[in-house]
């Protein structure tokens, strides 16, 4: 049954992505690949954050008890999509290591809790704040598509990512971590799974740490830049008032 969940959410997603090549025909593969993952983002936050805070157990006191039924197909559903990505990924050639050593851990991750039948709740917690910022990173990626990018909806975009990663993947995420490690219930290699993606999760801060420090100071050399022009204008406009006068 289980098998049968993950080879349904495969064949979903996969048909998913062919019915956005139809539809998208003239916007390239890796379109309708980023609107399957947008898709997925979506769908599973919701379903995850319906698991983690209202179905429950809660995954900071319940951490490595048994999967619930609910908890089981969230995992079978995102597990199904993870194969159809990394299979995308590889067959064009697409992502870098760091990626495709995220991809390869949450596969690992997934498939150790539905064999084992535990640690379902805190690794439905992770899926829930690691897929969290993952809409906002592909509305990125399709504004720049789009051409508008460098708008304010655009870094209204990246703020927002940046915070939500900042004090959820790694904030909230170093408490889980904590409460998973010290916790008796979870398997040791439950536990090794979650340091590695722990730190993963360290590693793409200090990319996007970079990455919000370079457009930042760009921002500001940009807006330097604008403010002497402005006040270069101002001065010529006062000069040639004078030479009226």
């Amino acid at each position: 049954m289980l098998v049968l969940e993950v080879i349904c959410s495969l064949i979903g997603w996969f048909c998913l992505y062919i019915s956005f090549c139809c539809a998208f025909a003239q916007r390239g593969p890796e379109w309708s690949c980023r609107l399957v993952t947008l898709s997925h983002g979506v769908i599973i936050v919701l379903l995850t954050a319906y698991v983690v805070f209202i179905d429950g157990p809660w995954p900071f006191t319940h951490a490595g008890t048994e999967n619930t039924e609910l908890q089981t197909f969230a995992l079978a559903v995102c597990l199904g999509y993870f194969f159809f990505d990394i299979g995308w990924c590889v067959c064009y050639r697409s992502e870098g290591p760091v990626m495709m050593a995220h991809h390869a851990a949450s596969i690992f991750s997934i498939l150790l809790a539905l064999l084992m039948g535990e640690s379902g709740c805190e690794t439905c917690g992770v899926i829930f704040g690691s897929e969290l910022t993952n809409p906002l990173l592909q509305t990125r990626w399709f504004l720049r598509q789009l051409g508008r990018y460098d708008s304010l909806l655009g870094d209204a975009v990246d703020l927002l990512f940046i915070l939500l990663f900042a004090t959820v993947r790694v904030g909230v995420g170093t408490v889980m971590f904590y409460c998973e490690l010290t916790s008796p219930r979870p398997s040791l290699v439950m536990k090794a799974g979650g340091v590695v993606m722990y730190v993963l999760a360290w590693v793409f801060m200090v990319d996007i740490a970079r990455f919000g420090y370079k457009k930042s100071r760009a921002k500001y050399k940009k807006w330097l830049e604008n403010h002497k022009l402005g006040e270069v204008n101002r001065q010529k406009l006062d000069g040639h008032s004078d030479k009226n006068d």
